[in-house]
């Protein structure tokens, strides 16, 4: 095993402290993610999603955050890939978000739920009509030549050659992860980071703690 115990770096931007963060998570995502677009960080919309199956192996990828507010944080897929046939299994899901510029990372676990098939619909017709032909025509996650993907995307495309959209496939939508629990962290000097806990009680209110690094 290669040793990278050297490469290490000090944090020296921002500290994080309870009296300037916001009573609701939501709105202090909101905060760190237009700062974000401030600091020129590419895609701040890119998030890590992590997934359990029922065979107990997480899993996670990129995607990208296409929507959030008081009801959650949407994204779209097939729901035939390997995050949907997870997600069918084991609604628990994890998001994290990383500004390397900013040295901060958000957490935010909860639990997923499927979009209604209008939300769905308005995104998908939303993309671009080569993303349309795409999300039809491949069978995400599974195993495939590229000439077979190729072909299908041809089919599809010639299929759908006159029209300007495409139908919204069955097996594509959205989801939207509904938080529990939202965490933010901020890196300081010293490895002494500031970090905030915020957690959904019964009462459905937010309450939030500072966390040891």
């Amino acid at each position: 095993m290669d040793n990278l115990g050297d490469q290490r770096k000090n944090y020296l931007k921002n500290a994080l402290s309870k009296e300037i963060l916001s009573i609701d998570p939501i709105i202090q995502f909101e905060r760190w993610y237009q700062d974000a677009e401030k600091a020129g960080i590419k895609e701040p919309n890119a998030m890590t999603l992590a997934t359990v199956g029922k065979n107990g192996q997480p899993s996670a990828r990129i995607v990208l955050l296409k929507g959030f507010g008081q009801k959650g944080f949407a994204f779209y897929t097939n729901y035939e890939s390997k995050k949907g046939k997870n997600l069918l299994e084991n609604p628990q899901a994890a998001l994290v978000f990383w500004y390397q510029e900013l040295e901060r990372q958000i957490r935010i676990e909860g639990t997923v739920e499927k979009l209604n098939k209008d939300a769905s619909m308005s995104y998908f017709h939303s993309r671009p009509k080569g993303s349309q032909i795409s999300a039809t025509a491949s069978p995400q996650s599974q195993i495939i030549t590229k000439d077979e993907l190729v072909k299908r995307w041809d089919e599809t495309s010639k299929q759908f050659e006159a029209d300007t959209q495409l139908p919204l496939p069955d097996f594509w939508g959205g989801y939207v992860l509904k938080p529990t629990t939202i965490e933010f962290w901020q890196g300081r000097a010293n490895r002494l980071h500031d970090r905030f806990l915020y957690t959904l009680s019964d009462d459905m209110t937010w309450h939030f703690d500072r966390l040891a690094p």
